[in-house]
C-alpha cells in the first residue's frame, strides 16, 4: 500500500510539473476570453483552526469525539451498497429514538429548519386550515412558514414563559376542525415543555394530524411517537443527539403519509418532496436518485444513534433530568429564578433564568466567554432581554460542564456587585 503511494505521488508530481511548464492548459471553449487569473480574492493562509468552546448555550451543543471521528472516515458515493446500508441503520436508529414502528423516518439533508420546511410543505395544502400552537419563536415561525406554502393559519398563542393548557387546544380543535395542529415539545427560546398528554387521541377525534417539534427535546426527554399518536416529528441533530448540524430527524405516520399521498396539489418544493426524498431512502420499496446523500454527516448520525441506542433512552432522559437539577441548585443558590415560573413547564434541557433587574446580562455572557471559553445565551425572539439560556444536552450534560456554568453565573455576577442569595 506504502509502494503504491508512493509511485501515485511521483506520477502527480510528474503531471503537475508538465502541466505548469505548457501553455493554455485549461477547457475554455472557442470564442471565450480566457485571461490571467486575478488572485485579489481567495482565502489564504494556514490550514483552519478554530477555538475550543464548550457550548452550554441553546445549540449547537460540542459533538462526541466518536461522532466527529466518524466524519473523517472516507467518503463513499451516495448510491453505493455500504452507503445504503447506513441510511437504513440510520433509519433504525431514528425508530429507536422517536420510539415507533412506522417505516417512514429519514434525516431531512439540513438543520431542524429543514425539517420544519418538509413538514410544513408536504402535509399542508392550499386552503388548509392549522392551529400553530404559539410559545416562542419557532411557533412564529410554523406561523410564517405555513403561511407560505398558502395554509390558512389560526394562531394559538399563550404568554413567554406558558405551555397551552389541555382544555384550551381541545376547545380550539372542537371548534376549527384543523387539518393540522403544530406543537413545539421544547421551545428553546423560552425554555418551556409543551404536555402533549392525550392530545393524539383528540386530534383523531377531529380529522387532524399532530405535528410536533422536537429539535432541542429529541434524546434527552421522553418522547413516544406511535403511544402518544404523533402524526409527524422533525429535530435536529446538533442538541441532545450530540452531532453537528446538518441533519433533521423526521417520522411520519400511516396518517400522515394517507395526507401525503392523497394530496389534490403537488408538494410545492422539489428539494424537500418527501414522496422523493422518502424514495431516495427506501421508504417505497427501491432507492431512486434525489440528490447527494449527506455523505460524512451521514456518517455521523449513524454514530450518534447508535451511542443512543448503546446508553439507552431511559438513562439519557435520568441523566438530562440529573443535570437540570444539579444546575437549579447552584442557580437558586446564587439567588436567581427560572424565567418559567411553574414546574410543569419549564423545560430541562435548555434552561432559561430571569435576569435580575439591575443585571447588564450580556456582561455576564462576555464575561463567561471571555474568561472561561464558554457560551450561553440570552434570550430569543418573546424573551430577548428578559432571561439567560443554558443547554444542557446530549455529551454536554454532565457535571463538569454544569458546575463551570455555575462558577461563570458566581463570577460574572459579582463583578456587577450581585450578593449570593440575595
Amino acid at each position: 500500500m506504502i509502494r503504491g503511494q508512493r509511485v501515485y505521488s511521483a506520477l502527480n508530481a510528474a503531471y503537475l510539473r508538465c502541466a505548469s511548464s505548457s501553455a493554455a492548459q485549461h477547457a475554455g471553449r472557442p470564442g471565450e476570453v480566457v485571461g490571467a487569473v486575478s488572485d485579489a480574492h481567495g482565502v489564504k493562509g494556514t490550514p483552519l483552526s478554530v477555538p475550543s468552546r464548550l457550548l452550554m448555550g441553546p445549540g449547537p451543543a460540542n459533538a462526541h469525539p466518536r461522532i466527529l471521528a466518524a466524519q473523517t472516515l472516507p467518503l463513499l458515493g451516495h448510491m453505493h451498497p455500504p452507503f445504503l446500508a447506513i441510511m437504513d441503520e440510520i433509519q433504525e436508529g431514528l425508530r429507536y429514538t422517536f420510539q415507533t414502528d412506522s417505516k417512514y423516518t429519514l434525516c431531512v439533508s439540513g438543520t431542524g429548519h429543514a425539517g420544519m420546511e418538509a413538514c410544513i410543505a408536504n402535509l399542508v395544502e392550499p386552503g388548509d386550515k392549522v392551529i400553530v400552537g404559539n410559545s416562542g419563536i419557532w411557533g412564529q415561525r410554523v406561523c410564517d412558514m405555513t403561511r407560505r406554502f398558502r395554509g390558512d393559519v389560526m394562531d394559538l398563542s399563550c404568554p413567554p414563559g406558558e405551555t397551552l393548557s389541555y382544555a384550551t387546544i381541545k376547545a380550539a380543535l372542537e371548534k376549527e376542525k384543523p387539518k393540522l395542529l403544530f406543537l413545539c415539545q421544547g421551545d428553546s427560546s423560552t425554555g418551556v415543555h409543551q404536555n402533549l398528554a392525550g392530545l393524539g387521541e383528540l386530534c383523531k377525534k377531529t380529522g387532524t394530524l399532530l405535528l410536533v417539534d422536537t429539535v432541542c427535546s429529541l434524546g434527552g426527554v421522553p418522547m413516544f411517537a406511535d403511544k402518544w399518536g404523533i402524526d409527524a416529528i422533525y429535530s435536529g441533530s446538533q442538541k441532545c443527539l450530540s452531532a453537528p448540524p446538518g441533519g433533521a430527524p423526521l417520522f411520519l405516520s400511516e396518517r400522515a403519509m394517507e395526507k401525503l399521498q392523497s394530496r389534490k396539489t403537488p408538494v410545492a418544493t422539489y428539494n424537500l418532496d418527501l414522496n422523493l426524498v422518502g424514495d431516495y431512502w427506501g421508504w417505497f420499496g427501491k432507492r431512486s436518485y434525489h440528490h447527494t446523500g449527506m455523505v460524512s454527516m451521514w456518517y455521523a448520525m449513524r454514530e450518534s444513534l447508535a451511542l443512543v441506542s448503546e446508553e439507552g433512552l431511559e438513562n439519557m432522559w435520568a441523566r438530562h433530568t440529573e443535570m437540570h437539577h444539579r444546575l437549579w441548585a447552584g442557580l437558586r443558590s446564587l439567588g436567581l429564578e427560572p424565567f418559567v415560573k411553574k414546574d410543569e413547564d419549564r423545560l430541562i434541557t435548555v434552561n432559561t433564568i430571569k435576569v435580575p433587574d439591575g443585571i447588564d446580562w450580556a456582561a455576564v455572557i462576555k464575561n463567561a466567554m471571555d474568561l472561561y471559553n464558554l457560551e450561553i445565551a440570552g434570550g430569543l425572539g418573546p424573551s430577548a432581554g428578559k432571561c439567560w439560556r443554558v443547554g444542557i444536552m446530549g455529551y454536554n450534560a454532565t457535571p463538569a460542564n454544569v458546575d463551570l456554568v455555575l462558577l461563570a453565573f458566581k463570577d460574572g455576577l459579582a463583578k456587577q456587585g450581585w450578593k449570593q442569595g440575595v
